[in-house]
This record gives C-alpha cells, structure tokens and sequence, in this order.
C-alpha cells in the first residue's frame, strides 16, 4: 500500500467506523487504541483524524482550490496495523540505537529511515515519546529547556524502519547544526520521508522557512506536522492552517499536501501519523 494509492474520500474513516461494530481482533495488539475505538464517534474522529473537524469549518471558504480534498485517509484495519508496528516485543525490538554529531558516525543501516527535525521547543522530542508509547523501555529524553537534544538520535523500530531525532535548530543549536543537519539530509540515502515541525501558534517562521528551502533545494519528500493545535483558539486555529495550507500548495515542490496536525496534550493525530510512517516505510506489507 503506498501513501499516493490512499488518498481517498475522507468520509470513508467513520462511515467503516460505524459499520465494524465490535472491532475485530486485529486491534488485540494495542489496548491503547482499541480503547480510542470504543470512543463516541466524534470524539473518535478528533483522536485519530483531527484535521477532519478543522475541515468542516475551512471548506466553507471562498478561495478555491485552498484545502486539498484527496488525503491520506487509511481504514481502521490498516491503523490498528500500524499500532502493532509501533509495539515493542520479543520479536519487535524497538530501541535507541546510537546517536551522532557526523554522518560518518551514524550507524550504518540498509532499512528505510525517517527523521523528524524541527525548531527548539516545538515539541519534538514529546511527540516522538508519544509515537513510543508502546515501547516503555525506550528512552526519550525530554526538556523544558529549548535546545535540549544536540545530536542526532537514532531508534530502531523493529526490522520496519529507524527513526531519528534531529536536534532543534534556533535557540541553542549545536553550533554545527547547519553542517551536520545538511549534511544528513543530503546524503543519506536511505532517508524515506523527512517529518518538519511547525509550531501551529507561531506559524511558519524564518527559521522554518530555512529548513524548508533546504528540502526543496534537496529534492527532499517532507511532511509537515502542526504541533501544539490545542494550545489556541479554533478560530485562530483555523486561520494558521489556512495560512499553512495555502503555503503548502502554492510555495513547495516536495512536501506532502495534507498537514498533520497534533495535540500538545492528548497527542490527537497521533494513531494516524504512526499509519503514515508505517505505510511510506513498506512496514504494513
């Protein structure tokens, strides 16, 4: 399943969704998200897909072609799926690998990689706690300080893919932050999809906009990730992602149309990143 060959109408999460009924046992492996199944529907529908309910409000507006309609938007099945992916076990290890300051130190890997890269404080090591809730003996270190993480971090997750946290860039960067990071992005070529954080209060910054025109300038696939949605208004939300979007679809070459948005709090959206990374990784074969 490839994430181009899923971009289907966005009714058809809650329409199976209120078919399934009990849910099958391909959810067994997760009690975290068969709990969210048994949620009422909307409230179902704002854990696993929260740009859903940003949705009914932006499609009332009057500029065209503004929000994309095609979206990443997998089944149940295929979610409960890639919950067991992100689920330590005996035959799924999920561990921190190493971590580097160089390319050359990096561990060498033939498996798909992903990295999440983000300016300081915007949430990014707390998100990725987040996507390891399922394997507790992880360590992801987390700062109230901004600037905390100074190396790249690499966590293996099974025979499925690495994961690797970026060090923040903005207040307290490592110095070597332009060298080791465009060294990284340029180079590695098992790198599968690059994961920016934009803080969804702040909106794109210069800084972001740097990290922007680094992937495009390297032809990079990227996705972005609003962090922190539930830490503004809905109105003042709604116009940052319309802000965004429109970014998105008219200023970028390389970067997925559909934003992923996250909660600061409760991690919304969440259960349908880990889908994302698990489908453009090959882990759901």
């Amino acid at each position: 399943m490839a994430a181009t060959r899923l971009w289907h109408r966005t009714g058809r999460l809650l329409e199976i969704a209120s078919a399934f009924g009990p849910w099958p046992g391909v959810y067994s492996t997760s009690p975290a998200f068969a709990e969210v199944l048994r949620m009422p529907q909307k409230q179902l529908r704002k854990v696993v897909y929260p740009l859903r309910e940003l949705e009914q409000h932006l499609v009332t507006d009057s500029r065209p072609g503004l929000i994309e309609q095609r979206l990443f938007d997998p089944s149940l099945e295929d979610i409960g799926r890639a919950e067991s992916v992100f689920a330590a076990t005996v035959r799924n290890r999920i561990e921190y690998l190493s971590s580097a300051v160089r390319l050359d130190h990096a561990p060498s890997l033939r498996q798909p990689e992903v990295c999440f890269i983000g300016r300081s404080n915007v949430g990014k090591s707390s998100l990725i706690k987040a996507l390891f809730s399922m394997a507790p003996d992880v360590e992801v270190r987390i700062s109230k300080k901004p600037g905390h993480t100074k190396k790249m971090n690499f966590f293996k997750v099974g025979k499925h893919f690495t994961l690797v946290d970026m060090p923040g860039y903005g207040y307290r960067a490592p110095e070597d932050f332009v060298d080791m990071v465009e060294t990284y992005l340029k180079e590695r070529n098992n790198l599968k999809r690059t994961f920016l954080l934009v803080d969804s209060v702040v909106g794109i910054t210069k800084l972001d906009n740097i990290a922007i025109e680094m992937c495009e300038e390297f032809a990079l696939p990227y996705v972005m990730i609003l962090t922190k949605i539930d830490k503004s208004s809905k109105g003042y939300l709604l116009k940052q992602v319309l802000q965004i979007q429109e970014f998105v679809n008219t200023q970028t070459q390389g970067c997925f149309p559909q934003l992923f948005p996250i909660s600061a709090v409760t991690y919304s959206g969440v259960h349908l990143l880990k889908c994302f990374i698990a489908d453009i990784t090959g882990s759901l074969k």
